[in-house]
């Protein structure tokens, strides 16, 4: 977003803690080394005291335990933090990530029904109704984790300004209106944005390996870490064979550059966990998308890539299963190689998900173009906040 914010003649500053700096340092200087736009710079401040491990400055870095206690212990972000780092410059923005399922988090009403009821969630311009075993429920104790981010995320959203979202009209039109008209709220598409990490794709990892190899297709594995001797033993007899000779495989251990990959002509279908910024990028490369969800907004995704955007093909998990918990039903390979293969078939079903596809991928790509829907929203944005910033800023 700071890429796309100085291609417009606007001075960005990325303000986060050290630890953080250090791991976004290397993109900001690809980006300012590619671009002649006013240069973004990076602001750090201290992570607040806060009774955790020295180093610590972000979820992530915590093992699950601490992730839980973490949390619901401090009902509102570090203000002061804050504070501090916009004192040498009064910011015009400041986006926050929000996640659907803080909208699902209002709605329990069958908080006793049985795993296989269909819940559908009210008020929207499209049917949403999913299994509740595949909904996030605050009486689990693996999911208040991610209940009690909701909630901060969701306090954030009804106190902000507006929100800034990493899609563009023609993908989700129903809701976009939905969100302005019948909710009042100030939003900006300003996506598709490009993301320099991809998503991991190595959960339930030995019956990914056994459908990759039972598919028969070719294949590009983006694995997570970097122990390949670690990752081969778990791996299904033969299979380590296709990727040493690179007979029709191949792993990537660690980093991998998604978007360069989606967009390749030979891609015919994408496995993919659902995560927002990932399927965006499969749906903006015109790439159909096998779906592997497992939680946060993932399932509300796949709903809108198979039933609303008809782009995808589902594997068809059936349970919500947080980081914290290990999912009881692993999908098997051979529904995954079956999966796959229809994905990339030749029937007519399989066609049509392609047409649709790339559809949507030259929608995407006229949505940042000059006039388009998300050049046309950034250039609102600016404006905006410009306007704001100069209205609560003394001259």
């Amino acid at each position: 977003m700071a890429v796309l914010f100085t291609s417009r003649g606007v001075k960005c500053t990325i303000l986060t803690t050290p630890a953080n700096a250090a791991v976004i340092r290397s993109a900001v200087d690809r980006a300012n080394a590619a671009n002649a736009a006013p240069v973004i710079d990076i602001s750090t401040v201290p992570f607040p005291n806060v009774g955790l491990p020295s180093g610590v400055a972000s979820e992530a870095s915590l093992t699950p335990s601490l992730q839980t206690a973490s949390i619901p212990g401090h009902a509102t972000p570090p203000r002061s933090t804050v504070s501090r780092g916009c004192r040498s410059s009064a910011p015009a923005c400041s986006p926050t990530p929000a996640h659907t399922p803080c909208f699902a988090s209002r709605h329990n009403p069958l908080s006793d029904a049985p795993d296989d009821a269909v819940v559908a969630l009210p008020g929207l311009p499209d049917r949403v109704a999913l299994r509740r075993s595949q909904l996030l429920d605050p009486a689990k104790p693996s999911h208040r984790l991610e209940w009690a981010f909701c909630e901060l995320v969701d306090a954030a959203d009804s106190r902000s300004y507006g929100e800034v979202y990493n899609s563009f009209a023609d993908l989700e039109p129903g809701c976009v209106d939905h969100y302005r008209a019948a909710l009042g709220r100030r939003v900006w598409l300003v996506g598709p944005l490009a993301h320099a990490r991809t998503e991991d794709v190595a959960g339930g990892g030995l019956e990914l390996a056994c459908g990759l190899q039972l598919s028969g297709k070719n294949f590009l594995w983006v694995m997570d870490g970097e122990d390949t001797d670690a990752s081969s033993q778990w791996m299904p007899k033969g299979f380590t064979d296709l990727t040493a000779a690179g007979e029709r495989g191949l792993i990537f251990q660690g980093w991998a550059p998604q978007t360069r990959i989606l967009n390749h002509s030979t891609v015919g279908a994408f496995v993919t966990h659902c995560g927002w910024n990932s399927a965006l990028e499969a749906v903006s490369a015109g790439v159909p998308l096998v779906t592997w969800r497992r939680y946060v907004d993932q399932f509300y995704n796949e709903m809108l890539i198979i039933e609303l955007l008809k782009v995808g093909v589902s594997l068809g998990s059936v349970e919500y299963a947080s980081k914290l918990e290990v999912r009881d039903n692993v999908i098997s390979g051979e529904t995954i190689a079956e999966t796959i293969g229809e994905a990339m078939g030749d029937d007519e079903g399989a066609e049509q998900r392609r047409v649709k596809a790339k559809e949507l991928g030259a929608k995407a790509k006229r949505a940042t173009e000059k006039g388009g829907s998300t050049y046309e929203d950034v250039g609102r944005l600016i404006q905006e906040l410009i306007a704001r910033r100069s209205s609560v800023v003394p001259a």
